[in-house]
């Protein structure tokens, strides 16, 4: 079994940045509503979507292009979340043949963003209130997991006491009030209300997806699996599993969460931004491997800021092809997480950080992941939005405004 080495040094970054920011990015002619209009343009098999003004640090940009030219890789995309990760770029889809490779899709499988509608009153909210009542989210749940799964599809793997915990990391509850409709066609045939509240759940498949990548690791390191091995569809199998487990548990989430404030839910969307997915594309079975990287082919996509900023919630606009079938999942980080406290504890204290410049309130009492978590941490999500849009990869539906941010309680 082949493998690949995925780790990237940062030699040479800023001048590799600058040829594929040159090369991989032109204007075109304005369009009937006038302005310039971003288009990609392809370097080998390498696209990616984001202006030349969006801060995209070289380290990613060489990480994509090694993975560009892993053995049956057949295109590879990135977007305007682009960031480095532990030897594969987050923020990237990537199209093989022939084979496929669990290291590039990570430990979480299945994580991603599950919005829902709520009873909440927009008018009558009270986060700081809320923020002093929720608790236990990260605690066992008290109710039928194994029944909760299994009508969702989905099997527990002996992590029955996962499901419907948030977890660490940049994952979180979030109450969400709608701040700006831009579609109002869009906003009503998805049922949606102004006059309500919103939670957006971001979580994944917590150890379930962690021993999965361990199990592959332990005899392949990094390398692919042949397409139509043994090793391969019982990955896949197991794969599926992850993705059913972390959307069933992200709708848990939900309902632990809304039951403390007596309100009743409705899912709106819940899409997985890492997973592998088999197409068909140019009359060939394929593998596309999403990391940090959201559907476009599967309705409306909510793409969250940073805590301290706004989250929107877009629909896929075009062909969709060029890009792999796939958007930005969030804003992306900024900072790696080893020098936030350093850049930010002479500026902030960690009870500031409790309350974000917005005004909206943040429960997370672990120090260390509060200000790795921190709004300076990430990009703009706005110019992230903007570049996606000039691409003509989305339309934007909604804005919504955080009033809330759950991401932890000492137990």
């Amino acid at each position: 079994m082949k493998t690949s080495t995925l780790v990237l040094s940062d030699q040479n970054a800023p001048e590799l940045t600058d040829t594929i920011n040159q090369t991989l990015i032109r204007k075109k002619p304005a369009g009937p509503g006038g302005g310039e209009e971003s288009m990609p343009n392809h370097t080998n098999n390498i696209s990616f979507f984001a202006s030349s003004s969006t801060w995209i640090e070289g380290e990613s940009l060489q990480q994509l292009e090694r993975v560009a030219g892993l053995p049956g890789m057949v295109r590879v995309a990135g977007y305007p979340d682009l960031h480095p990760g532990k030897g594969s770029p987050i923020g990237a889809a990537m199209l093989s043949e022939g084979e496929f490779y669990p290291y590039l899709v990570g430990s979480d499988v299945g994580c991603g963003m599950g919005l829902f509608s709520t009873d909440l009153s927009a008018g009558k909210a009270k986060p700081e209130k809320w923020s002093r009542k929720l608790k236990h989210l990260e605690e066992p749940w008290a109710g039928d997991v194994t029944a909760w799964l299994e009508e969702r599809g989905a099997r527990a793997e002996g992590f029955e006491s996962s499901v419907g915990t948030i977890g660490l990391g940049n994952h979180f509850a979030e109450i969400l009030r709608v701040s700006q409709i831009h579609d109002p066609e869009e906003f009503d045939a998805l049922g949606l209300d102004k006059s309500k509240l919103h939670l957006l759940v971001h979580s994944g498949s917590r150890g379930l997806g962690a021993v999965l990548l361990r199990d592959h690791v332990d005899r392949f390191q990094d390398g692919s699996l042949r397409a139509g091995s043994e090793e391969a569809a019982t990955y896949l199998a197991r794969h599926r599993n992850a993705l059913a487990w972390a959307e069933a548990s992200r709708e848990l989430i939900a309902r632990r969460f809304l039951e403390q404030l007596d309100s009743a839910y409705r899912k709106i969307t819940d899409l997985s931004h890492n997973s592998l997915t088999q197409v068909a594309s140019d009359g060939a079975t394929r593998y596309l491997h999403r990391k940090g990287a959201a559907p476009s082919n599967q309705g409306p996509v909510i793409v969250p800021g940073s805590r301290g900023a706004c989250s929107y919630l877009v629909l896929p606009t075009g062909e969709q092809d060029s890009n792999l079938w796939s958007v930005a999942h969030g804003a992306g980080r900024k900072w790696n997480r080893s020098e936030c406290k350093g850049r930010l504890r002479n500026r902030y204290t960690a009870k500031s950080l409790g309350k974000t410049e917005l005004g909206s309130f943040v429960i997370c009492e672990d120090r260390e992941l509060l200000y790795e978590e921190a709004p300076q941490a990430y990009k703009d999500i706005e110019t992230v939005i903007e570049d996606m849009v000039s691409f003509g990869l989305i339309k934007v539906i909604a804005t919504f405004m955080p009033l809330l941010t759950y991401k932890v309680r000492e137990r």
